[in-house]
């Protein structure tokens, strides 16, 4: 294996090679060396994990711990504000992904059953008629319209506040704090004031839900006796964040991506069948949850390399999912292309519970859009389109669109 690829000082982080593929030094780092040393800026040597056999070995390995609160768990970028890490992160109670099991166990199982298949089928047609009355509310505007804020975010936020039982009208105050979280350099004193305001916003919602549950998620979780207010505060925290973070950004950057492939997007438009195949390529390509963290609990040998105990190990799930040894052609969006396997939504443990939630909004936006909207296109050069690379979970901040025409 190839050692002529520079050591990287700090995460490869710049879009350099266009908005849907990974930085190039990401790439180069990928083919030459898929398991590579990392200088984190604190002066940590981890890891950085980019292909996609071992980005699939780590997360797999229960030995690469999710919990924060075991060892110090460095971060590969500036932080303004931020001390040098040297002791381990408080674990916050319920955020179960930050768990390892049997912990993590104990906490997802209460919402396995929330979150089958079965009970998302239930939920589609729900979806849909959210989908479709965000899709006339569009259609009423005189373009340009900024699509993240007039469909993209909208209908996530709508889909997770009615599963979750949170109020519609309260959506403002958790997607600003939400948003205010996700900034990668924002200030230390930023995010634990969004933090702050955010669970104590939850905290008293899951408390009522207990005094008097509902016909929702949260609700359901509240009636476990065995959970903390604090650990339904987490576990609300995660499902609320993750629940229109993510999906937001994969309508806004989707459709994005779409417009940028034209012959495919008028393929896709004149046969609706495709887009079963299609939610898995954009899941894919785009990647939007792109880096997670692991910590070295004992000397792991991992695609020739020995990672040290202590060692802060982050995967890229973009740079894995768009790995020429596991996918053809990756650098390219492609709607014939079976997915399949693909880690967006993760891999063991820890993969996404909401991945069937996800997949339907997914399926709803992108078909409501092409069947409604048939002349959709961008109102500014690709190259203006604002990028969340300062974003946890990237995507677009706005994608402004215009038409000519709507259909029924």
């Amino acid at each position: 294996m190839s050692r002529t690829v520079p050591v990287p000082h700090g995460l490869p982080m710049e879009r350099d090679a266009g908005p849907f593929d990974p930085p190039r030094r990401m790439t180069r780092l990928r083919a030459a060396r898929p398991v590579s040393p990392l200088i984190f800026p604190d002066g940590h040597e981890g890891w950085l994990v980019t292909g996609y056999d071992a980005v699939r070995q780590v997360m797999a390995d229960t030995r690469f711990s999710s919990r924060q609160d075991i060892g110090p768990v460095h971060v590969p970028y500036e932080i303004p504000g931020m001390p040098a890490v040297t002791e381990p992160s408080p674990q916050m109670p319920g955020v179960f992904i930050s768990m390892d099991p049997p912990d993590h166990g104990r906490l997802r199982k209460r919402l396995t059953g929330a979150f089958t298949v079965k009970r998302m089928k239930m939920l589609e047609e729900r979806i849909n008629d959210i989908t479709e009355r965000q899709l006339d509310h569009l259609a009423r505007l005189a373009p340009p319209v900024d699509l993240v804020k007039e469909f993209a975010l909208p209908v996530p936020s709508l889909v997770i506040c009615e599963l979750l039982g949170v109020p519609y009208e309260d959506r403002e105050n958790f997607q600003v704090n939400a948003a205010r979280l996700m900034v990668k350099d924002q200030s230390l004193e930023e995010k634990v004031a969004a933090l702050g305001a955010l669970t104590t916003y939850l905290g008293e919602l899951v408390a009522r839900k207990r005094a008097e549950p509902g016909d929702d998620i949260l609700s359901d979780l509240a009636r476990h006796d065995d959970l903390t207010i604090e650990e339904l505060t987490g576990a609300a925290f995660l499902l609320l964040l993750a629940g229109h973070e993510t999906t937001a950004n994969m309508l806004g950057l989707g459709t994005f991506a779409l417009l940028e492939n034209p012959g495919q997007m008028a393929e896709l438009r004149a046969d609706p069948a495709l887009m079963p195949d299609v939610v898995e390529e954009m899941l894919r390509y785009l990647s939007v949850v792109d880096i997670l963290y692991r910590y070295a609990t004992e000397d792991i040998e991992l695609g020739g390399e020995t990672i040290g105990k202590g060692s802060t190990v982050i995967v890229s799930l973009l740079a894995a999912d768009h790995d020429p040894r596991r996918f053809d052609g990756a650098d390219a969006l492609d709607i014939h292309r079976r997915a399949r396997g693909h880690l967006a939504f993760g891999h063991g443990v820890h993969q996404c519970l909401g991945q069937q939630l996800a997949r339907i909004e997914m399926r709803a936006g992108f078909d409501g859009l092409l069947r409604r909207f048939p002349t959709l296109e961008l109102a500014v050069p690709a190259g203006e389109v604002k990028l969340k690379t300062d974003m946890n979970i990237y995507g677009v901040h706005e994608l402004p669109v215009t038409w000519t025409g709507t259909a029924r």
